[in-house]
């Protein structure tokens, strides 16, 4: 089941467009992501002088919280995260919505590239709502439990 929720989780990753990412010294507040599933990285573009760039500078732990639009992934994702200058990656995970942020678009020197390594992360991946809904009136009718979907611990 691991490797299958494992599976899971970067798929619909993928699909969510935001959490909440804090680190020791930060704060948690709601960033954009990109999953990068073939390096096992999860990227996000910021200002130079934000608590997480700063915090960053110096690789720290932190943590992503994520729940999907459409309910079928909720997770806590533990790592650690620093603060990188790799301009091929930002050409690739710019966005129209980064671009809104920053005045000189991938040119402003405000800048600040964070690669966030995930180490271990709970992770729940659900059907979603509907089917929650459907599960939770299946199991009023038969005394039954609700399948929730998949749960579990992972390790990267």
């Amino acid at each position: 089941m691991t490797d299958n929720l494992k599976e899971k989780f970067w798929d619909r990753l993928q699909d969510t467009r935001a959490g909440m990412l804090s680190t020791d010294s930060a704060p948690a507040v709601p960033m954009s992501h990109h999953a990068d599933k073939n390096s096992g990285t999860i990227w996000f573009i910021t200002a130079k002088d934000t608590d997480l760039a700063k915090s960053a500078a110096a690789s720290t732990r932190s943590q992503f919280l994520l729940s999907s639009a459409d309910e079928s992934l909720y997770a806590r994702v533990d790592g650690a995260l620093e603060a990188v200058t790799d301009r091929k990656m930002l050409d690739e995970i710019w966005s129209v919505f980064a671009g809104a942020w920053f005045e000189d678009g991938k040119d402003d020197p405000d800048i600040q590239l964070l690669r966030f390594t995930p180490r271990e992360a709970e992770v729940w991946a659900t059907d979603g709502s509907v089917s929650f809904l459907y599960e939770v009136a299946k199991a009023n009718l038969t005394d039954s439990k609700p399948d929730a979907g998949d749960h579990g611990k992972l390790l990267f």
